[in-house]
């Protein structure tokens, strides 16, 4: 079997796609693990697999779904292959002291993220509210709403990008 060999061209486009999605995917990696480091190798472990099957795929529009795929297929074949590290016990050991949380700072995140939802436009707001708030299934925002699923989806994924980037956010995150 021959390793296939991207050519010169092929090598731009990818490197120029690691460097515009780089950061998106990294943050999709550090949602399925929980340890940065760790989704770190993952995302390189999967931007090795996609380089390799680069000249295999098609349509360059839907690479961010295949990469997104080979995170999840990657990171669920390493907790399949983990080592339990942990073992149960007839006792629960007593909280550590520096585990306590500081309430303040939590209510600052909180207040934070209100002043961020209360920036998005009313319906996008309404949705992320009936979404995560009321945690409300993307059927059921529809539905109270008078929109088709789609609508939700889209909104809800527009809000949440609005969130991400929102500069006074970027600050309560550790």
């Amino acid at each position: 079997m021959t390793t296939p060999v991207c050519t010169s061209a092929n090598t731009t486009q990818f490197t120029a796609y690691v460097r515009t999605k780089g950061p998106t995917l990294l943050r999709t990696a550090r949602a399925l693990t929980p340890n940065p480091s760790d989704a770190e190798d993952l995302l390189q472990t999967a931007l090795t697999k996609t380089y390799l099957a680069w000249d295999r795929i098609d349509d360059h529009r839907a690479v961010d779904g295949y990469v997104r795929r080979t995170l999840v297929n990657t990171r669920t074949s390493q907790w399949r292959k983990r080592k339990v590290d942990e073992f149960s016990t007839d006792e629960l050991p007593e909280p550590a002291a520096a585990c306590q949380v500081d309430l303040t700072e939590q209510q600052a995140q909180r207040d934070a993220l209100l002043r961020a939802i209360a920036r998005l436009p009313p319906r996008q707001r309404a949705m992320v509210v009936l979404r995560y708030y009321e945690d409300m299934s993307e059927v059921q925002t529809a539905e109270v709403l008078g929109v088709s699923v789609g609508t939700v989806k889209s909104a809800v994924s527009r809000a949440l990008g609005k969130l991400r980037d929102d500069p006074e956010l970027e600050l309560c995150v550790a």
